[in-house]
């Protein structure tokens, strides 16, 4: 029987791509709305099965003037605070990670250590081995970052799972079935490539190049795929009732290799 995602897209240049293709294979249905273009979002999850909040340049904390970084991210966050009470599977990704925190009275900044972009490694926390969707990775995780805002506390109770030197809420859990990640993983290397063409005169403030960034990317999306796709089979099966529990460092019946990078 299949089961359906809601998808929220709070920006048009970064849509669901490889993670959506890893959970309509894995028999999710999805149905995204595009916050950005004005689509409404739903006051309720009622027929959904799994909520999936995705990135955007937006900041997930209230500005200056006391209004939100978009018109819809009220609504955005009583629905993601609605997903953790009933336990619906939800991801959060990259700014969906940051809503979810700050929907759940968690701080969101912007990042101290500064933009924070292109291939780079996070490390699993100890907790994250009684974790049903973390607990086969692999200690250290290739991932894709883009991000100038970070979680600098997480919500009462949350339960850290993956972190990095200078961003040390990577990945984080709230309630038994809301997961966020810092991080990119929905990315491929056109987006990627998209996002550095609109960015070089940051690219470069960082030291960075439009093509290291790319190449950089490039050279990992096969280690993204090996560990993210069976993290996004073990997310449906959760959203369709079934078990997603495995042994550390397994996955799909076989051991997953430490990234060497």
């Amino acid at each position: 029987m299949s089961t359906t995602a809601l998808v929220i897209e709070n920006d048009p240049t970064d849509d669901v791509r490889r993670l959506g293709e890893w959970l309509t294979a894995a028999g999710l249905e999805l149905e995204v709305v595009r916050a950005h273009a004005g689509e409404p979002l739903p006051t309720t999850l009622d027929g959904y099965s799994a909520l999936v909040v995705l990135g955007g340049e937006q900041h997930a904390f209230l500005g200056p003037d006391g209004e939100p970084g978009a018109a819809w991210f009220p609504a955005l966050e009583s629905l993601l605070r609605k997903a953790v009470r009933a336990a619906v599977p939800t991801l959060g990704i990259c700014l969906g990670a940051q809503l979810l925190a700050s929907a759940h009275a968690g701080l969101v900044e912007r990042a101290a250590a500064g933009p924070e972009i292109g291939a780079r490694l996070v490390a699993r926390r100890d907790a994250a081995d009684k974790d049903p969707l973390f607990a086969p990775l692999p200690m250290l995780q290739d991932v894709i970052q883009w991000h100038h805002d970070e979680v600098t506390e997480l919500p009462a109770g949350a339960v850290l799972l993956a972190a990095s030197t200078d961003y040390p809420h990577q990945a984080f859990r709230v309630g038994e079935r809301a997961w966020g990640l810092q991080f990119h993983v929905e990315c491929d290397t056109a987006m990627i490539a998209d996002w550095a063409s609109e960015s070089e005169a940051m690219l470069e403030r960082l030291g960075l190049t439009l093509e290291g960034v790319v190449d950089g990317v490039d050279a990992v999306m096969g280690d993204i795929a090996e560990v993210w796709r069976p993290f996004a089979e073990r997310f449906a099966a959760l959203a369709s009732g079934e078990p997603a529990t495995a042994g550390p460092g397994v996955s799909n019946g076989r051991q997953l290799p430490l990234l060497d990078h």
